[in-house]
């Protein structure tokens, strides 16, 4: 049984380009190829879960925490930070107070203070149960002492504090680094797949429990599974297939159409449980909320559904540290059948090897087995004008006097609606150059076909774009300027219309698969971002007119530098209801245009400040992330002074146990309203491999802004 996708997606073996119409109806599964391995010993490599580590891995729990938190084995703390009292303090006081005990049992023990504490023993026991001198009244008595000795150590106790001492001193050096993992019951174990079981997939559970205790099983195939019996349950397969193909092939059943059931290597630690991957640990600052001190920082679907932005300048780690760990779980996500991603990059970013992926499309590489579909897959004149449009043009906020985006949508639908009518398919780049510059040779072909054709309209169309060439309002030759970047001697070999190559298209989002895309920024940094923005703007619009939005679909854009437009801003607001996102990085907010950056935050629900930023940029996520109610303290303290010998003796026991002089103290408490995050704090507060981090998951869920730590 395979999951919704294509076979050999990363085209080695067959020629027919990863677009497929439909899903297949789970036929057998492949042969499953070796599981790739790690080189041992790698930094940041976690071990993979399989045998009884991989049943220890799944039973291990998840509690639901507040957004952002990595829920695997985590241990929730109170909301509000207990009163700590300092170490000498506390030290001091459960000193004095064991003297304080011992000198009371001393005083009692040696008769000081007389016999009447013994009253009650004999009050309590008859001169018959012990007489006087006899064996039963020394037991009784050392029975009382004992009584007696355990009530004055209970009372210093509590009054020093012994508690508090041990839970913070000795308590931590007696923990045992690992404690065994207790199984849960049957009926609770998430290792006997009692959903198939009540489902009457009994035997298919029986496999599956016998291929994860032979250590047959991994945690992408656990993910895979459990997304093909979500299939059943909403009835796109059907129950009889689902267990036909587990007692086939086991663990390896529903495979990717890849035929991989893992990555070659990984370098952030994942849980495919929740989805989620671990970027860092939240620091135990006291800007921080106290329930999130020392807890995992993790990112998922549930968030990345509402889009990531990350700034930072160059080395700051957002590459390394985000895009690449995000990209790797959506890669495991696709392979679990559970997502659809895109990665777009320079080439050589960083963006993982390219066995990690199923199409890598290497623009301006002869070697490129994949090209780029310039249309975005569709037949439709109106719509690829719009995104060409957007692509070319839609970082200018006028690209003539009297223009707009809307004219130059306008303009190349003129054109390419009647060349399609003539020739079956979208102009090539050197074609659509010709037609925007107005050459007549081509202009007259076209009109000529269409003429012989009897196609009315789209002569009215030609004419009216034959009109406008020459006058000054003309966004024709701002076009032309445009697509002249693409026409280039490096890019010959690509965006090919005549069905020669091999172009990807991004309506292949219905299905999981993994898409690399490498930009060439070297020599052509402006063809780079038309491209870029011409994938965001395709994105866009392909996910939303999915048949299938159960399938999460990511767009990873390592450099947004030129490609955040007004309608780019519009189209990541409309991603959360299509069960979308994107992951934006930019190296300062300065390459977005002013009007822009407060929309563009607005529009994504994680954001993220890495250190390293300008004060300018820090007052943009300043702004966004806005101000909060605090209490000001204000306290004020007066030394006291003692005159008589016992006040100076006690103000002495009181420097001993306290270490500060004894004061009175007036304390003033209000509410102010302050910055979260202020811009002078976000420019020089932040360490180096640290962020400030804001999140909002898609159900509107908010975590304030964190500082983070990357490496943790």
């Amino acid at each position: 049984m395979n999951s919704d996708g294509t076979r050999d997606a990363r085209g080695t073996h067959a020629n027919p380009v990863p677009r497929p119409t439909g899903s297949p109806e789970m036929p057998s599964a492949p042969p499953v190829p070796p599981m790739p391995t790690r080189v041992p010993g790698a930094p940041g490599v976690p071990p993979r879960p399989d045998g009884n580590a991989f049943l220890t891995w799944l039973r291990t729990p998840r509690p639901d925490a507040a957004p952002g938190v990595w829920r695997f084995g985590h241990r929730a703390r109170p909301e509000e930070e207990p009163e700590v009292v300092p170490a000498r303090q506390l030290l001091g006081g459960a000193v004095i107070a064991f003297l304080v005990g011992w000198l009371i049992w001393s005083l009692l023990w040696n008769g000081y203070l007389g016999g009447w504490w013994t009253l009650p023993l004999w009050a309590m026991v008859p001169d018959s149960w012990a007489p006087p001198g006899s064996y039963a009244s020394v037991v009784f008595g050392y029975i009382w002492y004992t009584i007696v000795a355990l009530a004055i150590l209970i009372g210093v106790g509590r009054l020093g504090r012994w508690s508090e001492v041990w839970r913070r001193y000795g308590a931590p050096r007696l923990r045992q680094p690992q404690v065994r993992q207790v199984v849960p019951p049957p009926e609770d174990d998430p290792a006997q797949w009692n959903q198939l079981r009540e489902a009457g997939a009994g035997e298919a559970a029986e496999r599956l429990v016998v291929e994860a205790g032979a250590g047959l099983m991994r945690d992408v195939d656990h993910a895979r599974i459990m997304r093909a019996w979500q299939g059943v349950r909403s009835g796109r397969h059907s129950l009889a297939t689902f267990t036909g193909a587990v007692l086939k092939d086991g663990a390896a059943a529903c495979l990717h159409p890849s035929g991989e059931r893992d990555l070659p290597g990984r370098l952030a630690r994942h849980d495919m449980v929740t989805g989620q991957v671990r970027l860092g640990g939240t620091v135990d600052d006291p800007r921080n909320p106290y329930a999130y001190r020392g807890t995992g920082l993790a990112v998922g679907p549930e968030l990345l559904g509402t889009s990531l932005l990350a700034v930072g300048p160059a080395g700051s780690g957002k590459t390394g540290s985000v895009v690449w760990p995000v990209a790797e779980s959506l890669c495991l996500h696709a392979l679990a059948g559970r997502a659809a991603v895109v990665v777009v990059g320079a080439a050589g970013a960083g963006l993982g090897p390219a066995d990690a992926y199923d199409v890598v499309v290497r623009i301006g590489n002869p070697e490129s087995v994949y090209d780029l579909d310039l249309y975005g897959g569709t037949t439709d004149p109106d719509e690829a004008a719009a995104v060409l449009a957007e692509a070319l043009v839609g970082d200018l906020a006028d690209p003539h006097p009297g223009g707009d985006s809307r004219r130059s949508t306008t303009v190349l639908a003129q054109l390419l609606g009647p060349f399609r009518a003539v020739h079956g398919r979208f102009p090539s780049v050197p074609q659509l150059r010709q037609l925007l510059d107005g050459s007549p040779g081509p202009l007259g072909e076209l009109r000529k076909a269409l003429q012989d054709a009897g196609q009315e309209s789209l002569l009215r169309e030609l004419d009216a774009r034959e009109r406008q060439l020459g006058h000054p309002g003309d966004v024709g030759s701002v076009l032309a300027d445009r697509v002249a970047l693409l026409d280039r001697p490096a890019f010959a070999a690509f965006f090919d219309t005549s069905g020669q190559s091999r172009p990807f298209s991004l309506r292949a989002l219905d299905h999981p698969v993994r898409v690399r895309i490498d930009l060439p920024e070297r020599g052509h940094a402006d063809a780079s971002r038309i491209l870029a923005r011409l994938v965001l703007a395709q994105f866009t619009a392909s996910v939303a007119v999915r048949e299938d939005r159960s399938l999460f679909a990511c767009l990873v854009l390592d450099d947004a530098t030129g490609i955040v437009t007004p309608e780019a801003v519009r189209g990541i607001q409309r991603l959360r209801s299509a069960n979308a996102g994107t992951v934006l990085t930019l190296r300062t907010l300065d390459d977005v245009p002013r009007p822009l950056r407060g929309p563009l935050l607005g529009a994504t629900g994680c954001r993220m400040a890495l250190s390293g930023l300008t004060p300018w940029d820090g007052q943009d996520f300043a702004e966004v992330w806005g101000k909060e109610w605090t209490e000001a303290r204000d306290v004020t303290d007066r030394q006291i002074i003692a005159d008589s010998p016992a006040g100076k003796a006690w103000h002495a026991l009181r420097r001993a146990i306290t270490g500060n002089a004894p004061t009175a103290r007036a304390v003033t408490v209000r509410q102010v309203e302050r910055e979260r995050w202020s811009a002078s704090e976000l420019a020089h507060g932040v360490p180096p491999g640290h962020a400030v981090l804001s999140l909002t998951n898609v159900r509107g869920e908010h975590a304030p802004p964190l500082l983070v730590d990357l490496r943790g």
